[in-house]
């Protein structure tokens, strides 16, 4: 896992986001974070696309929001992730603010 890497959080605007993801990566960074919660995963996996780099490069991390906690919650939005990154899968999935009661299975 790459020391730095490039949040995306409040990074609203899609082509915004996706030429400083698109920058960053063609820039040296190879670590980018984006989560569900944040409403751009889109728009970060087209940056990536668009970057000259190769994708086996980068380090994608992802979150899964806490109202997605529920087993089969976490495999439908972990999917539509992937989906909306563009991607088969990612380097790291996580949950930021694990609040509340969970019970990963």
């Amino acid at each position: 896992m790459p020391t730095l890497g490039l949040g995306t959080w409040e990074n609203e605007d899609p082509a915004q986001c996706a030429e400083s993801v698109r920058t960053a990566l063609e820039m040296g960074y190879r670590h980018v974070d984006t989560a569900q919660i944040y409403g751009n995963e889109a728009a970060v996996g087209e940056g990536i696309d668009a970057a000259a780099v190769d994708r086996e490069n980068v380090f994608l991390a992802t979150k899964v929001w806490i109202s997605n906690l529920a087993p089969e919650d976490v495999v439908a939005t972990a999917e539509a992730s992937l989906e909306k990154l563009g991607v088969d899968a990612v380097a790291l999935l996580y949950v930021p603010w694990p609040a509340g009661e969970s019970h990963p299975e």
